[in-house]
């Protein structure tokens, strides 16, 4: 059925980017697709509220005095910022990429599940809007029987996908709860689909090269840093990170060398490394000229991939390093192998559950979070989670 799917998305896909088809959303939706990010600022009016949400974010990143040293560096970097969306077009496309994803997904489930349709994505963005509490008020007036609550970060971190997590569990603390049939999809990295995708998307790239060169060519999978203070506590990111590469190495089957890199590093602590532009350099002083940098972690393009990556590594970088030919692979963005990728997770969630995982119900084994703890909790009643009893 989801190879179907695929041939099928395939097939519309062009029509679907001049007028996607709202006739399964004209009718009163049935079930939610509630799709979880950090977002991006669509202009660069909306940076400066952009970067003051994310630092004084204690679930995102965590500083002294942060009341006070948080809204002192999102201003410091404005300006700075600002200037990089301008060189990426003025703003951020995580929105359109976002919503266009969902309206795919849903078109998909419709067809999987009819007894489940009508399905209807909400955008629940972290620090822009859509925010998470107006695509929750939207839901609730729209009358859905059941919600699924879906991370568009396959890898789960609690900086990011915990992060959101707690803004739904902040908006339903001092309000009655719908009656809505709930349910959590938090991690989704080895999907098999989305490794199939990743590795479409590497062998776009590996063409590029010469055929001498080819089988030599270095992989790199980069991925948002996390502070190593993250790391000691029990974050599973970076093997769920790893874990992904590994299931996207499985359905590439080429003999190329590959390695998993770390970007984004924001702040003085220390985080996980290597760094993606100091492997550049040291790969290009050790004779290594031909690079594909693949962005694992991210479902869609942003800043991180349109000017870290492209600008900042790949022309900047890379150039100055000496490196003859690097590339860059696209983010999933639309594939529709993509489009199956989440169509089957949402489909097989639906049909089999569980409801919120137990993966997500434990706690990393440093972590003294009162709020973490909290969150389980709500959790726990939202999804109207039941616990086996053990067998004596």
């Amino acid at each position: 059925m989801l190879s179907l799917i695929c041939q099928q998305n395939a097939k519309i896909l062009p029509q679907l980017l001049c007028n996607v088809r709202y006739a399964s959303q004209s009718h009163k939706p049935k079930t939610a697709i509630i799709m979880l990010n950090m977002g991006g600022p669509q202009s660069v009016d909306q940076v400066g509220d952009y970067l003051h949400r994310i630092m004084t974010d204690r679930d995102m990143i965590q500083l002294p005095i942060q009341s006070k040293l948080g809204p002192w560096i999102a201003s410091r970097r404005t300006e700075e910022v600002k200037k990089k969306y301008q060189e990426i077009g003025g703003g951020s496309p995580i929105y359109r990429w976002t919503d266009l994803q969902g309206k795919l997904l849903t078109e998909a489930l419709d067809q999987m599940l009819p007894e489940s349709a009508p399905h209807k994505h909400y955008i629940a963005f972290r620090y822009v809007p859509p925010f998470t509490d107006e695509a929750l008020q939207k839901m609730e007036a729209d009358g859905v029987q059941r919600a699924v609550i879906f991370s568009q970060y396959p890898q789960y971190s609690c900086a990011t996908t915990g992060s959101s997590l707690n803004a739904i569990a902040d908006f339903y603390k001092d309000r009655k709860q719908p009656n809505i049939k709930f349910s959590l999809i938090e991690r989704w990295g080895t999907n098999q689909f989305l490794a199939t995708v990743f590795a479409e998307r590497i062998k776009e790239k590996l063409k590029l090269f010469d055929g001498s060169v080819r089988d030599d060519v270095m992989i790199m999978f980069t991925a948002h840093s996390l502070p190593l203070k993250a790391v000691s506590r029990g974050d599973t990111y970076p093997h769920e990170i790893a874990a992904s590469v590994a299931a996207t190495m499985s359905k590439l089957q080429v003999p190329n060398p590959h390695r998993l890199v770390w970007q984004s590093k924001v702040g003085p602590l220390p985080w996980l490394q290597p760094y993606t532009d100091d492997a550049i350099k040291s790969y290009a002083k050790k004779g290594v000229k031909h690079m594909i940098l693949v962005p694992i972690a991210f479902v869609n393009e942003h800043i991180e991939t349109l000017h870290e990556l492209d600008i900042e590594y790949c022309d900047e970088v890379a150039k100055e390093a000496g490196v003859k030919q690097i590339e860059r692979a696209a983010a999933p963005n639309d594939h529709p192998t993509f489009i199956a990728a989440m169509a089957d997770v949402v489909a097989k969630h639906l049909t089999t559950g569980p409801s919120v995982s137990r993966q997500f119900l434990s706690r990393c084994p440093h972590c003294v979070s009162a709020r973490c703890q909290s969150s389980k909790e709500f959790y726990k009643k939202l999804c109207n989670y039941i616990e086996c009893s053990k067998e004596m």
